[in-house]
């Protein structure tokens, strides 16, 4: 019988052509950085909290004092303001503590796992580009817009609200302005850098059907399998505690909201309430994006019990098709066997859906084998029974629990938004 050549699965490239993903990734860990994820030494380490303690808690807390006004709870009340200062700064902090962790355990490279297994760098380094310039637009776009929303609020409550002084009233609202983005940014930058992992795991999940077109031995077929799920049970295991801390405080915090909204007795409107709405909003946001990573990686890695099973179909019917001509055990000569025609499948290419049509090579040369049938056979058992997904202390995060927080979720920020976001004549 011939045996496959177990070949590197993709060609190599000249080391210069990785420059462009090397500076790339070095942009990525300096942003990072200047977030302040990146606390690789003590002194790093303490400035970074420094800045997260003035800028997340201290200027908040300046603002809320010097502007609070004892006879204007229609258009300030101090509970929520304490309240709000309380829920944002929770999360952000969650988010600096969990990503620090990681990076400075494992590094910008291993944290994303780019690596060199197979000639993936080489092969995949232009989807790993666009990946990352995704997370910087999905960062960039959310943060301006629940930004706006912020800066609208204040300004609105700065007009109602100012003191004796104008230049005071804006000095006020410049340090809340200031203080909000960089706990905006912050929560949003580990929400979307959880994002950019699972995305491109969900590159290499994707180009495994593209795999099972090569004629390869199946070995290598189960070795690039398990290599996919020990890294999502790492990346499983990394993240698992900053998505339950985040979802946890983001659900307590949206009820807490509800409560004080619907406890309090006075008016509440866009001006004294409008923090809860957009509080809402930005937790919303950063809980969907971790939300949709989760459900790619798990939709992807369930899916290729599918895929592996109709390759395994499509190979042993065509094994003894009239059109292949068998090859002989002992060596002998074989025709070339005629190319097959793909069958014309229609997928949808959403988010959370990926094609499992599997294209057989019009160059593969097929054995009737019982050997080689038990060797599919086996390979299909052990995909089926190692699905995998990403998990959260074993628990799976498929589509039915995401399906369940968001609407949860969603239904808590529309009871606050209900309740904040209303014109009042009295």
């Amino acid at each position: 019988m011939a045996q496959s050549t177990q070949a590197p699965l993709v060609e190599s490239h000249p080391a210069e052509v990785e420059t462009e993903l090397d500076k790339s990734l070095k942009a990525l860990e300096k942003f990072l950085g200047f977030v302040g994820f990146c606390q690789y030494t003590v002194l790093r380490t303490a400035l970074s909290w420094l800045v997260f303690i003035l800028l997340a808690v201290g200027l908040p807390v300046i603002s809320i004092q010097f502007s609070y006004c004892s006879n204007c709870e229609k258009y300030e009340i101090k509970s929520f303001e304490l309240e709000i200062l309380v829920s944002q700064t929770v999360v952000a902090a969650i988010s600096l503590l969990c990503i620090s962790h990681i990076l400075r355990k494992y590094g910008v490279r291993k944290m994303l796992f780019v690596d060199q297994c197979h000639g993936h760098l080489s092969q995949f380094r232009h989807l790993y580009l666009q990946k990352i310039r995704v997370f910087y637009c999905l960062l960039t776009s959310w943060a301006v817009i629940c930004l706006l929303l912020k800066v609208a609020r204040e300004i609105t409550r700065a007009v109602y609200l100012h003191h004796d002084s104008w230049w005071w009233s804006a000095l006020m609202l410049l340090a809340c302005i200031v203080s909000n983005t960089y706990v905006i940014l912050v929560f949003f930058a580990g929400c979307a850098l959880f994002h950019l992992v699972g995305n491109l795991q969900v590159i290499h999940f994707e180009n495994y059907g593209k795999l099972l077109e090569m004629d390869l031995d199946v070995s290598v077929y189960i070795e690039e399998h398990m290599r996919l799920t020990y890294y999502l049970s790492k990346i499983s295991h990394r993240f698992r505690v900053f998505l339950l801390l985040e979802f946890l405080f983001v659900t307590v915090s949206q009820f807490i909201a509800l409560l004080e909204t619907t406890g309090n007795r006075g008016i509440i409107n866009f001006i004294n309430g409008g923090d809860f709405a957009v509080l809402s909003i930005v937790q919303l946001v950063g809980i969907v994006l971790c939300l949709n990573a989760a459900a790619k990686i798990s939709h992807r890695a369930q899916g290729l019990g599918s895929i592996t099973s109709r390759w395994h179909a499509l190979v042993s019917c065509n094994s003894n098709d009239g059109s292949f001509s068998a090859v002989s055990d002992s060596g002998g000569n074989s025709d070339v066997p005629h190319p097959v025609r793909p069958l014309s499948v229609h997928y949808s290419e959403s988010d959370l859906e990926s094609g499992d049509y599997v294209q057989l090579p019009s160059n593969l040369q097929l054995t009737s084998s019982m050997s080689s049938y038990q060797k599919r056979q086996a390979f299909v058992t052990y995909v089926q029974s190692n699905t995998g997904g990403f998990s959260i202390f074993g628990w799976m995060v498929d589509r039915m629990l995401i399906n369940t927080i968001f609407f949860i979720e969603l239904s808590l920020v529309f009871f606050v938004l209900g309740k904040t976001i209303t014109i009042t004549t009295r």
